[in-house]
């Protein structure tokens, strides 16, 4: 099916979204939208989707003209679309969730029977390995994904919509992703990919469209070179490779001793973990994932209850703090999850930005907030930070697209005197322009002198801040070794080599494969 967008403007107020975007997608390939955060790629497959009705231009389908009142609309003309945050009921089962809106029925009863064999046929087709008796609460966010795209091609989607899919991936279920795209094209399916990775474009597309404040600025072949596409996104000059001068460190201000946590079910996840991150470094916590890197974060702000063992912080016992209290002593955290666990989606984006200071000196006191410090703030912060949002911060945090939702949290947590910042995901969904800047905003905290803890499942992340580079394998580290380390024997190490013996092996040429480390799970 051939789709064509011509000049679709998409307005809210006094802002445009779209300005007359054309856009055109062949049968069976794979259309890159490449854009900033908040550049209006989103909200053009919103209106594509019928989520939106937009304020001028045409959709055509294989040349017909079509409008449509709602998604139902756009999914019985053969459009499906994969939202950035999913559209899933965590407690029912995949099965149920697949057919929701269109369920199976027999004798007037649900027949989950034929749910099931829908659910099979396809994650069979595809390799999906879903069962469609589990619950999707207990899915990892790969699966819940293939959900998701099991359910679009229920309704026989032949335009699958990929709202920025991999933002909430690791690499390795990034790599499982590109492979069933690839497996769609193959069999005529196509697909507009939502994105702002300039590496996951270049890998699969057939064709890049950049849009830059809501205007097409060029295409391109996936052959271009990835500065030329970031330059073309951000309109200006980008640099990929950050540039740092060597690391000025001082004592070991924040000191772990043999730090154990055991979860409610009475499962060691941190076993004795034990290292020291200096005033003026950036230690990063690398490892595959479910090894230990979110609950050692979260024992390190008092967010575990079974923690033994001595978190020191210049001096000061963490263990058995609240977390307020460690907040208060200047430490500064961004959750990796900031939907759950960083933002109040109804609360103002001003009031999200003090969510830690609330209730202290200039924003307020016990007793009440001061509306008037906490706004001005606020047009600090977002201008400062590039934050798309209407610059008195008073529209609902959760109106931002993700990657604007990320540099909220990134400027709470920097916007003070630290005595430590820990930053998990960091750069989760920002685009290239704002990797840039936030990176930079973390070597200037580190070359203040505060210690800065990075956890990243982006390893050119890791090996771009990091002076040292921590390896966690099965709960506990691994070894420590120099930000610098061969990549390979990062790899190893986190597969469960030793750190000798992991460089023996490079040394006699053996290379980490992704097998090997699918076999621990996800690649961090």
């Amino acid at each position: 099916m051939k789709l064509e967008l011509q000049g679709i403007t998409k307005t809210f107020g006094s802002f445009v979204a779209n300005d007359a975007i054309d856009l055109v997608v062949e049968p069976g390939e794979i259309h890159s939208l490449l854009g900033e955060n908040g550049a209006g790629k989103s909200t053009l497959m919103n209106v594509l989707y019928g989520l939106y009705s937009p304020d001028g231009g045409t959709i055509l389908l294989d040349g017909k003209p079509v409008s449509f009142s709602g998604p139902g609309d756009a999914m019985a003309a053969g459009i499906g679309m994969v939202h950035q945050h999913f559209m899933l009921v965590p407690v029912f089962t995949v099965a149920e969730n697949v057919v929701l809106g269109s369920e199976p029925t027999r004798g007037g009863l649900l027949d989950l029977s034929a749910a099931r064999t829908l659910v099979r046929e396809i994650s069979d087709r595809f390799g999906f390995d879903l069962d469609p008796d589990a619950r999707v609460e207990d899915l990892p966010v790969g699966a819940q994904q293939r959900v998701e795209i099991v359910k679009a091609l229920s309704h026989r989607a032949e335009i699958l919509v990929l709202d920025e899919p991999t933002a909430v991936l690791t690499p390795h279920e990034t790599d499982e992703l590109m492979a069933i795209m690839r497996q769609l094209r193959e069999e005529g399916t196509s697909i507009v990919f939502i994105t702002h990775k300039l590496r996951e474009v270049k890998a699969v597309s057939d064709r890049i469209t950049v849009i830059r404040r809501g205007r097409v600025v060029g295409t391109a072949d996936p052959s271009a070179d990835q500065t030329e596409l970031a330059s073309l996104m951000v309109g200006r000059s980008v640099e990929l490779d950050l540039e740092k001068s060597p690391a000025r460190t001082g004592g070991a201000a924040l000191q772990v001793r043999e730090l154990r946590v055991t979860d409610e079910q009475g499962v060691r996840t941190l076993d004795a973990v034990s290292f020291d991150v200096h005033e003026g470094e950036v230690l990063a916590i690398a490892g595959v994932q479910g090894n230990g890197q979110t609950e050692l974060s979260e024992a390190l702000m008092g967010l575990q209850h079974d923690v033994r063992g001595s978190i020191s912080l210049r001096g000061t016992e963490l263990v058995g703090r609240s977390t307020k209290q460690i907040l208060d002593r200047g430490v500064g955290f961004v959750p990796e999850d900031r939907t759950h666990d960083a933002l109040i989606p109804d609360f103002t984006v001003a009031e999200n930005l003090v969510l830690d200071q609330h209730d202290r000196a200039p924003y307020g006191s016990s007793l009440a907030m001061r509306p008037a410090s906490v706004r001005d703030s606020a047009r600090e912060q977002i201008a400062a930070f590039d934050i798309r949002t209407p610059p008195d911060g008073q529209s609902a945090v959760s109106t931002l697209s993700g990657g604007n939702q990320q540099k909220v949290v990134m400027a709470r947590a920097l916007n003070r005197e630290l005595s430590l910042l820990i930053a998990c995901q960091p750069t989760r969904g920002v685009d290239v322009g704002s990797i840039e800047f936030l990176h930079r905003r973390i070597i200037e905290e580190r070359d203040r002198g505060t210690p800065v803890v990075i956890v990243s499942t982006e390893l050119d992340e890791v090996v771009q801040l990091a002076d040292r580079i921590a390896v966690m394998y099965r709960g506990s580290v691994l070894g420590i070794v120099p930000g610098n380390e061969d990549r390979d024997v990062l790899g190893l190490m986190m597969a469960g080599y030793t750190v000798e013996s992991a460089r023996e092996a490079v040394a006699a040429g053996a290379r980490t494969t992704d097998s090997q480390l699918a076999d621990e799970g996800d690649i961090a």
